[in-house]
């Protein structure tokens, strides 16, 4: 069997941080799915989803780990509009930064479905990220089992 559901999220700005596990949890447990695995997605290139601590101290930390990562403040070949030729939309802005710095971190995470339960450590949440800027973000959430 298998169920599907998409999140949208208004993200507020770069590096905003939301925590998915609640929403996951919910839909896992309204899939009626016993066992099986739970997918989380972005459907983006600029935002993440990872599972990690949601403690306010190491989100700073990883906060300014990515921006020593890829900063905003040097020169990317992809922020040159006079050359790049390709993927470019009306609204484009200079996002080199934001996908350097998602090379580092996963588009999508998988969780084990057990007992209607998905398994995650005691510290363990769901976290979505934000690499960019405020924009419209969806999440789709798959979970596969019986």
């Amino acid at each position: 069997m298998t169920k599907n559901k998409t999140i949208e999220i208004n993200s507020k700005e770069q590096f905003d941080i939301v925590d998915l596990t609640d929403e996951v949890a919910s839909f896992a447990r309204e899939s009626k799915i016993k066992d099986g695995l739970v997918n989380i997605q972005s459907l983006h290139t600029t935002a993440v989803v990872l599972v990690q601590e949601n403690e306010p101290l190491l989100l700073e930390d990883i906060k300014k780990s990515l921006e020593r990562i890829a900063p905003q403040n040097i020169d990317y070949n992809h922020d040159d509009f006079s050359r790049r030729t390709v993927n470019m939309c009306d609204d484009e802005c200079r996002n080199g930064h934001s996908h350097c710095k998602a090379v580092f971190l996963p588009t999508s995470v998988t969780l084990n479905l057990i007992d209607g339960q998905m398994q995650l450590g005691t510290w363990q949440k769901i976290l979505f990220i934000e690499l960019d800027r405020a924009r419209p973000r969806k999440i789709q959430i798959q979970i596969l089992g019986e």
